[in-house]
């Protein structure tokens, strides 16, 4: 049983370690009852306390999950092992990338390093408009966000820091989706964008639905952790073709796969649903009738998809209404 915690002032509730980590409540719920970790104390009316060394752990256990780590390796790891698998990742042998894709997320990173905000952002939209948008994504943004969390995995980043980045790109990919060009003439494909309950995968989503549109898509992004009568709702609203749902390396692949067979029993059948998730797990087992997509690169071909089956159905539906 949890300890009683002889004061909260310096404590954190199980919602401000959510904010904090980005691991959802029903994930460090699962966690504790798994792998006897985090361990939190308890206040007077039997709440969830959590010590500052432990979200400190919660911290590091999230950003080696981002680095590809599965939970059973590394939740419940000491501090000091947390750290040695954070080295370990870092000094992986990596293939060499092309000398102009390296320079430029380091460029980035000794911006982010340097406090400079104002410079950063800037620099970020001068590579977008360089480079153009679904590049600056897979060649700049993605993997200036992996190399910061693994800097921050070996402690050489501020928790800080890496909020000052996210935010950085946030703001330039909301300006580059609001002077995206005209969508479609026929607005299709109409995409719904959201997370389940307990999954704060906000960025990839807006990664997401900035590709989508430039794919011509239109978009309704919903945000992070809407729940499922929501969805459907939301999705009739949008008139919606597709519902696109994102998922993170801490998603619990059995419960994630479970909502999205229910979800796609309760949406019309001619919507179609895609999950992103770089999980092998989920990618392995799938769901019926969901489209599984391990990388934001494969918007694309799925789009390109979409439209063939679409213009296929329009030829057989134009057939029957001239029989």
């Amino acid at each position: 049983m949890n300890d009683r915690a002889p004061t909260a002032l310096t404590m954190f509730t199980i919602a401000a370690v959510e904010r904090d980590t980005r691991l959802g409540k029903d994930t460090l719920r699962v966690w504790e009852r798994r792998y006897g970790f985090p361990r939190p104390l308890r206040d007077d009316n039997g709440e969830r306390l959590y010590p500052p060394e432990q979200v400190e752990q919660l911290r590091h256990i999230r950003r080696l999950l981002d680095a590809g780590w599965r939970p059973g390796r590394i939740v419940g790891l000491s501090m000091e092992e947390l750290q040695r698998v954070g080295q370990l990742s870092g000094n992986e042998t990596v293939a060499p990338a092309e000398p102009a894709l390296k320079a430029e997320p380091k460029a980035l990173y000794e911006l982010l390093r340097a406090h400079d905000v104002a410079g950063l952002r800037r620099a970020l939209m001068q590579t977008l408009l360089r480079r153009g948008l679904a590049h600056f994504i897979s060649e700049v943004a993605q993997p200036l966000l992996v190399e910061i969390g693994e800097a921050w995995s070996r402690g050489q980043l501020e928790v800080f820091e890496e909020h000052l980045c996210s935010e950085a790109i946030e703001t330039v990919l909301r300006t580059a989706i609001a002077t995206a060009p005209e969508m479609r003439s026929d607005g299709t494909p109409r995409v719904l964008l959201t997370t389940f309950p307990g999954e704060l995968h906000g960025l990839g989503l807006l990664m997401a639905e900035a590709l989508f549109t430039l794919e011509g898509a239109s978009c309704m992004n919903l945000g992070c952790q809407t729940p499922m009568p929501d969805i459907v709702a939301a999705a009739r609203a949008h008139r919606a073709d597709i519902v696109a749902l994102g998922f993170s390396m801490v998603s619990p692949a059995g419960a994630s796969l479970d909502h999205l067979a229910e979800l796609r029993a309760r949406l019309p059948q001619p919507v179609e649903l895609w999950a992103g998730t770089p999980q092998a797990a989920m990618l392995r087992r799938g769901v019926e009738g969901v489209l599984m997509l391990p990388t934001l690169g494969e918007i694309h071909q799925g789009i390109g998809r979409w439209h063939m089956r679409a213009g296929k159905t329009r030829q057989s539906d134009d057939r029957h209404s001239n029989d």
